[in-house]
């Protein structure tokens, strides 16, 4: 398959697009998940645990509430968020929660500790840098965000990635 860019955008502008679209709902996840967590007291384990939950659901919204307003049914809705974005949250997810693991301390820093949020701005941006690519790979191909915005009667609202 083919992409279908927007008229003057490259492929490395929709694969920006796609990884911020995707960075944006995995922070909002991962930074929520890791406050409830880290403020409950939770281990490592279950803090990571609610913090992919939330990242793949904040993900999922984010793609689903514009195709939404556009009049797609929910479960129409949903499975084209799930097939946009599963890849892409979960190579986010994987890299970002690795490197929380290795920078000590990081994950037993509390939240009013430079550390904590230090290591999570650097985890999340090496995250974007691993994404990037494979989001790249995916749109060459028809897929991940081609998946939603290569349909040209939908796109997000704002314009970005959306197709003729």
């Amino acid at each position: 398959m083919t992409p279908h860019p927007a008229a003057g955008q490259s492929l490395n502008r929709l694969a920006v697009a796609a990884t911020n679209h995707c960075l944006t709902g995995c922070a909002i996840g991962e930074v929520l998940g890791l406050v409830i967590a880290v403020a409950a007291g939770w281990g490592n384990v279950a803090a990571i645990a609610l913090a992919i939950a939330l990242a793949f659901v904040f993900g999922y919204a984010l793609t689903m509430l514009p195709l939404l307003r556009a009049g797609l049914a929910f479960a129409e809705a949903t499975r084209l968020a799930v097939g946009a974005d599963s890849v892409s949250i979960a190579v986010m997810e994987i890299v970002d929660n690795a490197i929380m693991l290795v920078i000590p301390g990081a994950m037993s820093a509390g939240l009013d500790a430079p550390l904590f949020w230090g290591a999570l701005a650097v985890s999340l941006a090496i995250a974007w840098v691993v994404a990037f690519p494979v989001n790249r790979w995916l749109i060459a191909r028809g897929r991940g965000h081609a998946v939603v915005h290569g349909r040209p009667e939908r796109g997000h609202e704002d314009g970005h990635l959306r197709h003729h």
